[in-house]
């Protein structure tokens, strides 16, 4: 699982049938401690609700297919599968999320 966080929507008129009603977010994946960009943006499908500016957790290759059972076969490369609420590093707390527009 990868750190990210959400940067915005991608709107597609034409899409894969299999993607019918799925969200698909504009995600920052980040370095481990949530603050730190590590590569550049990407798209992923969101199985979580997740909402613009939250720190999230994702998966990407074969994994992202796991978190839509439904959807075999479907050609997904990326799914988000958790919101973070809370960042700790050995015990000590590194970052605090609120749910909703979080801050970045």
């Amino acid at each position: 699982m990868i750190l990210a966080r959400v940067v915005g929507t991608v709107w597609a008129s034409q899409k894969h049938p299999g993607f019918e009603g799925l969200k698909m977010q504009l995600i920052q994946p980040l370095s481990g401690d949530g603050k730190t960009p590590a590569g550049p943006p990407k798209a992923a499908f969101d199985s979580v609700g997740a909402g613009p500016g939250e720190l999230v957790y994702f998966v990407d290759q074969y994994e992202a297919t796991l978190a839509f059972p439904e959807l075999s076969l479907v050609p997904l490369d990326a799914a988000i599968v958790g919101i973070v609420d809370t960042l700790t590093e050995r015990g000590a707390e590194v970052l605090r999320e609120g749910r909703g527009e979080a801050g970045a």
